[in-house]
């Protein structure tokens, strides 16, 4: 922060003046009239001198100032407090300042959604341990208690139990690849019919279990989409209408079409949502009135569902009616809308 370093910053109006001064002593000399002698010139170009002199040196001292406190600032570490910027003297400078507040609330904003994020992570990674422990002590405790239990009977159970760990390992697998998920999906025409048929597979002992009569049209319909992270969005689906609905109950899958998109409509004869609970229902770790009264209920599997039908194009919604039905709908926009996405 010396003189030099000042005088080189100004070296472009140490130029010009110099230049300046040469120019009206040149002029004063070549004049017609004669009138200006040595003493005149030299005279009138120390004056203005002086002036260039005095403008430096209070510009020098202001600068002087500025870069002590700038100086201050670039050696505090990440963990102190900010001093205060200088103020402005240009609009250059008010502009850099302006720069400078937007990236640091941009800075404060992104640090704080990134610890929120962890702490969601956390609590999520909290209870999920906790979901996890329920099966694998109900298998422990089939294992220590099957004396009485046939071998078939012992296996069926113990395959219930593997499967709801299975379930939630999926879930948690999901969860933490959500970021990740432009790396790891391939837009593609998807046969829609097949990607339902596994999924109501997969819940097949549980749909013989409950009784519970599944209805398909027969038709098919093809839909871009990718088909792994599709068919973990029907899962969902599929898994939370099998969950609130009683045995004996029904599950029809419709298949529907326009002009501007194709959808697909799992609709099932449970016990519904309450009309508070529907604008909540893709709320992470919400699990409504219904969801509290299911010990297995974590509020996970709609969120995730509804954040990966919005990170593939597409859209779901939920239509409910207390105590008669549910049914959420995905929306696959037509190939024009899908390329404008």
């Amino acid at each position: 922060m010396n003189g030099l370093r000042y005088l080189e910053e100004k070296r472009y109006f140490v130029v010009t003046h110099l230049a300046m001064m040469a120019f009206v002593a040149l002029m004063m000399f070549a004049s017609p009239n004669g009138r200006y002698d040595a003493g005149d010139v030299i005279y009138t170009l120390a004056g203005c001198s002086g002036m260039a002199v005095i403008y430096l040196i209070g510009g020098y001292l202001q600068w002087r100032s500025r870069c002590r406190v700038l100086s201050r600032l670039a050696e505090r570490g990440s963990d102190e407090d900010w001093l205060p910027l200088p103020d402005p003297q240009t609009l250059e400078q008010r502009l850099y300042r302006e720069i400078i507040k937007k990236l640091q609330a941009r800075k404060e904003e992104d640090a704080e959604k990134f610890h929120q994020e962890h702490k969601d992570y956390q609590d999520y990674i909290m209870s999920w341990i906790h979901e996890v422990k329920l099966p694998i002590t109900a298998s422990y405790m089939l294992i220590r208690n099957s004396a009485d239990k046939t071998t078939d009977e012992l296996a069926d159970k113990l395959e219930d139990e593997i499967r709801k760990i299975d379930h939630l390992v999926e879930q948690a697998l999901y969860y933490s690849r959500i970021d990740s998920f432009s790396k790891d999906y391939l837009i593609a025409e998807v046969p829609l019919h097949q990607v339902v048929r596994s999924s109501v597979k997969k819940h097949a002992k549980l749909f013989v279990a409950k009784h519970i009569r599944f209805t398909m049209p027969n038709e098919e319909l093809w839909v871009h989409s990718d088909s792994k992270w599709l068919g973990y969005i029907i899962d969902q689906i599929l898994s939370n209408a099998l969950k609130y609905t009683g045995d004996h109950g029904e599950i029809v899958c419709a298949f529907e079409e326009n002009m501007e998109e194709k959808r697909l409509a799992i609709r099932d004869s449970g016990i519904g949502i309450p009309p508070e609970d529907i604008g909540r229902v893709f709320e992470k770790g919400f699990t409504g009135s219904t969801g509290r009264t299911e010990r297995k209920s974590t509020g996970m599997g709609l969120y995730l569902a509804h954040q990966m039908a919005i990170k593939l194009g597409h859209r779901l919604t939920v239509q409910s009616e207390e105590g008669k039905y549910a049914q959420l709908t995905i929306h696959f926009p037509k190939t024009a809308q899908l390329f404008q996405m």
